[in-house]
């Protein structure tokens, strides 16, 4: 975590366009923020992917459309709330609801909705692990979240995060501004099974001035390909995804095809999962970053993996092993 002082707010304007993409116009997306809103110390990147991975969730309970609003305000609990959640306490927190007017969840699936892979999702359409990443990361910043719904009357996420106390210290030091992050015109073959970091990451790369092709799976990545091999300069993709084929076996099967393809894969379980690869990853130079990875920090990765520079070995001995 790369945690700092943010107002919540800013980070919901900043991805308002963003979102409004995500759910398309049969959807009316609506922010309301409080008067005076504290600031709370966290990660901005993961918190735009709690929101994200929350708006997703939201639309996909409105196939037909609906109504959508997210709303902050500053909550004080004198005493320890009424809440299952181990976290919750007594105290000064900034909360995030995330609203919608959707299908809503039956009783017997609401208590299971955090769980790692749980989806009452069509197979291809989730992992069930959205949720399961929410909960991670408002955990990760001593929040906690609750969920509520009835069937035909939608659902309502409350993410509960500690305000900080009293006014920021004033520093005398000029903080330098940093450079802007690395820009590219080269195509990048997007694999992520995730559609919120899918889109996070697309936007993320469209912005820095690269052309993205997106697939969710190793085989919809195999397709694409087929009519798109020559344009493709970069394979960006998960580690682990379903349907068989999974980031790895997807990259040495296209680094057969073409040898001059550039990987970089990523992987939110933990270096443990490429232990196995790490000789792979050093003879090969494919670079490995772990999510969720700051967005600068992915845009220089792209840029020094597309201009064959060798990747970090520290990265490599400490994230997949020796």
């Amino acid at each position: 975590m790369q945690s700092q002082p943010v107002h919540l707010d800013s980070i919901i304007m900043n991805l308002s366009k963003m979102l409004k993409r995500i759910v398309g116009e049969h959807i009316d997306l609506r922010s309301n923020s409080a008067s005076v809103l504290p600031l709370v110390r966290a990660d901005t990147s993961m918190l735009e992917q709690v929101l994200v991975n929350l708006v997703v969730n939201a639309r996909d309970a409105m196939p037909d459309g609906g109504q959508l609003l997210i709303t902050t305000e500053k909550i004080t609990f004198e005493a320890s709330p009424d809440s299952s959640h181990p976290e919750a306490r007594a105290g000064d927190f900034v909360c995030i609801t995330v609203k919608d007017s959707g299908t809503g969840i039956s009783p017997e699936n609401l208590p299971r909705v955090f769980e790692p892979f749980f989806t009452t999702k069509e197979f291809g359409k989730g992992s069930g692990l959205g949720l399961a990443t929410v909960y991670g990361i408002v955990k990760q910043h001593q929040g906690w979240i609750e969920v509520s719904s009835q069937v035909n009357s939608g659902t309502m996420f409350k993410t509960y995060l500690p305000a900080l106390e009293g006014p920021l210290p004033i520093s005398n030091k000029r903080t330098p501004k940093p450079a802007d992050p690395p820009r590219g015109t080269e195509t990048v073959l997007l694999v992520e099974d995730e559609e919120a970091v899918r889109s996070i990451t697309r936007l993320l790369l469209e912005h820095s001035g690269y052309h993205v092709l997106e697939a969710s799976s190793g085989p919809a990545a195999l397709k694409i390909w087929e009519s798109s091999a020559e344009k493709v300069d970069l394979l960006l993709s998960d580690v682990i995804m379903p349907e068989g084929i999974n980031g790895r076996q997807l990259a040495e099967d296209l680094r057969k095809k073409k040898t001059t393809l550039k990987v970089i894969l990523q992987t939110g379980y933990g270096g443990e999962v490429m232990h196995d690869s790490s000789e792979f990853l050093r003879q090969t130079n494919t670079y490995f970053l772990q999510k969720p990875c700051a967005p600068r920090e992915l845009l220089s990765a792209v840029r020094h993996c597309l201009d064959g520079l060798p990747a970090q070995r520290e990265q490599l001995s400490l994230r997949a092993g020796p």
